[in-house]
């Protein structure tokens, strides 16, 4: 067996593409990644936001680019990964992390409108950028893509039937572009997180989330977004060169929990 060096472990100046990465995990993934030394493109449809994150990096010493991208959109996704593979050289790294979540009941007058939207950003986005980016990240044979999935990708909740779906979805996409895909030796793993601090979950009351915590969680705790961007961290490296369709839980063992 091959001998693992010390650069093996490190994504320095590797190219790594986050989307969704204006706020959350894929806030922290993108600060994390540039302090690792990689080149970071950062992507969200709010543009202050972007430009926010990409300031900080900056200004922590990091190498960060902005790109305003609706990742409902084909062409706009078409757009920034060209411009990215552009801006520089390459891409290495593809982060799948855009996504929304709405309650979306199947008997609810707007369950059609949800549903498409849901799917869209949450699932079809990922399959493009997929596509998109697969001329680039094949291009030397260890590209990396890391799809963020959910604890709803290997469960369910009532009411969010869309959202489950997708996230199903995404960790179905993940295992197929594993096995279609590993051959031109780009591989394809997934991070499914469990309950974490971001502002999809900051409308709910911390009284509420306590309680939750303290019946679901064995860590009797909400995760950080940051201990969600280690975990994709490790996905990345160039020493997870035979990691490929895993499927990997950051959810401090809600999901061992029978109830």
């Amino acid at each position: 067996m091959a001998r693992i060096s010390k650069l093996s472990r490190s994504i320095k100046d590797k190219v790594a593409l986050v989307t969704g990465a204006a706020s959350g995990m894929g806030r922290a993934t993108a600060h994390l990644f540039a302090d690792e030394g990689a080149k970071v493109a950062v992507s969200d449809l709010d543009a202050d936001a972007v430009e926010a994150v990409v300031s900080d990096i900056r200004g922590a010493g990091g190498t960060a680019v902005g790109f305003v991208l609706d990742v409902s959109r084909l062409e706009e996704i078409e757009r920034v990964v060209s411009e990215v593979a552009a801006e520089f050289g390459g891409l290495d790294i593809l982060v799948n992390n855009a996504g929304i979540s709405r309650p979306a009941p199947v008997e609810g007058e707007n369950f059609e409108v949800e549903w498409e939207h849901t799917i869209a950003v949450n699932l079809t986005a990922h399959a493009r950028l997929i596509r998109a980016s697969l001329p680039h990240l094949e291009k030397d044979g260890t590209g990396r893509v890391i799809n963020i999935a959910s604890t709803e990708g290997v469960g369910a909740q009532p009411f969010v039937s869309a959202y489950t779906a997708s996230k199903h979805g995404v960790v179905g996409l993940t295992r197929a572009m594993a096995v279609e895909l590993g051959k031109r030796g780009v591989t394809f793993n997934c991070v499914c997180p469990g309950p974490i601090h971001t502002g999809m979950t900051a409308p709910i009351p911390d009284a509420a989330k306590e309680k939750f915590a303290r019946r679901r969680v064995p860590l009797k705790r909400y995760g950080e977004p940051e201990e969600v961007a280690h975990a994709t961290l490790n996905f990345a490296l160039p020493a997870s060169s035979f990691m490929n369709g895993a499927v990997l839980l950051v959810d401090g063992g809600l999901s061992i929990q029978n109830n």
